[in-house]
Order: C-alpha cells, then structure tokens, then sequence
C-alpha cells in the first residue's frame, strides 16, 4: 500500500451550511449533567467544542456501512483499511458561535499518508474545517483520521503514566453516556453502543469511550476550573483506547506558560486522551 491511490483526494473541498440550532445545544449540555449552569439559550455563545454537534452527515440507512458509519468514499478517501478512528485534532478559536447563527463549513483534504508499523498498516487523513459566522472565522481545526486493520487479538499499548496533576475528577462513562453521546452526534460506530460487535468484530475488551467525547469532557473540565479565561486553542490526542468498564479520570494542570494540560486516564494512571488549552 502506498499514498498513490489517494493523491487525487488531497485538496478536495466541500462546503456545508448549518443553522446554529438550540436542541442539539441542549441535549450535549444535558448529556454533561451541565443543564443548569450552561447557558444554551438563543443568542448565548456556545463552548467551542459544541460545533461537533452541527454539519452533521445524515446518510440514509442505504448507505450506512457494517460498522455503522457511513459507507467509503464521496468527500473522504475510500480506505478499505476496516478500523477508523478520530485520532486527534489541533483546534483554533475566533469568534463566538451563537444560538441561531447560519454558519458556513468549508473542509479541505490536506494530507493523506500511509503508515506500517507494528501496529500493521494505516492511512492517516488530515482534514483542515473551517467555521465561518458572518463572514468571520469562528473556528479553524485541523483534524486526524486514522484507518487500520482489525487485529486477531487486542493489545493494549505501552501505557503513559499520568503525569502528577493539580485536580483530579472522576467520570462515570457507562453504557448510557455513550449511547447519549452518540445519539446527540449522530454517530451510528457500533463499538460505541453494540457490545457484541466491539468484542467479537472489532476484538474490543468492551465498549470504546468515542474520542471527542473524551476531548468535550477535558474541554469542559478546564473551563469549570477557569471560569474567568476565555479558550483560544486547543489540541487534542488519543494515545490509548478507554473502554466503559474502566474508572475514568479527567486531570489537569497548569502549566508555567499560561496553558492548562489536561487529561483522561484509567483509575491506574494510564493516559488515554492527553490535550492542551490555551487561553486568550
């Protein structure tokens, strides 16, 4: 396997229009046990990570693949690699998104790589989005996508230890916030929510915490813990999966330059999601 396949994919663009609308606002704020003190009312300025709840894709049921995302091809490349995973993304915020704003979404194909290591071969795509609100940039985020194959037997990697940290929380992710998530999201990847295929299909030990789950959870930590700062970036990266039976931890420290390291761990101190925040 090599890029060549897929170099007619890079620089690829497609543009989406989406109203700002106050149910799916709502239901995530819900979803957070965030109802009260989150203010998603018309006119209020959403946190940045809520974007992911909009420009959603509805593929009919015709067009839905075996692992319940949509089937390859169209905008993203199509990889025949079976796994797929949003591996991590580096986020810059602009403007406010508001309740009831008509946004604009103009995505840009990137990078595609080919990689083989020991985990077998998989193709990385980098998407670059960008958010625009009245002609201003909202958000800009360039986004990982990794595709790999499913292996016979399911490995943990090497785990990172949480490095020492300045609070710490504990985070239920049981059957229930995941579907919720995946509800909100309109993410139909079965290793979220279908037990049987993430452990016999996919070779899972249990259900998988989504990735911008993880990355909404460290989002919001941070901002509870700062309620005076306003986000300017944030990047994100997951080193190792979080499966439903583990006691999940969300963790943070400041660091000497401004910023906010936060993380997700197991209850035994292994890094799933690292990230950083920075503050305007």
């Amino acid at each position: 396997m090599s890029d060549e396949p897929w170099k007619d994919w890079v620089g690829r663009q497609e543009i989406a229009y989406d109203r700002i609308g106050e149910a799916p606002a709502r239901a995530l704020a819900a979803t957070l046990n965030r109802s009260v003190d989150l203010a998603v009312d018309p006119g209020a300025a959403l946190p940045a990570v809520f974007n992911w709840l909009y420009f959603l894709k509805f593929a009919p049921m015709s067009e839905v693949g075996p692992d319940g995302h949509p089937k390859r091809g169209g905008f993203l490349p199509p990889v025949e690699l079976p796994r797929r995973m949003w591996a991590g993304s580096r986020c810059r915020f602009g403007a406010p998104i508001r309740v009831g704003d008509e946004a604009e979404k103009i995505s840009t194909i990137r990078k595609i790589e080919h990689k083989s290591g020991k985990a077998g071969e998989m193709v990385f795509v980098t998407v670059h989005h960008e958010i625009r609100v009245g002609g201003q940039t909202a958000i800009e985020e360039e986004q990982d996508i990794v595709y790999m194959g499913i292996p016979e037997t399911f490995r943990l990697p090497a785990p990172i230890p949480l490095p020492p940290c300045d609070w710490r929380e504990i985070v239920a992710v049981d059957p229930v916030l995941l579907f919720r998530f995946s509800a909100v999201t309109f993410n139909g990847h079965r290793i979220h929510y279908d037990r049987s295929y993430a452990m016999e299909v996919e070779k899972y030990p249990g259900l998988v915490v989504h990735g911008p789950l993880q990355a909404v959870l460290l989002f919001d930590a941070a901002c509870r813990r700062e309620p005076n700062r306003t986000p300017a970036g944030f990047d994100f990266r997951g080193v190792r999966p979080l499966f439903d039976f583990d006691t999940a931890t969300v963790n943070g420290r400041s660091r000497d330059d401004g910023a906010t390291e936060i993380y997700t761990a197991t209850g035994d101190g292994a890094v799933c999601m690292q990230a950083t925040m920075q503050w305007a």
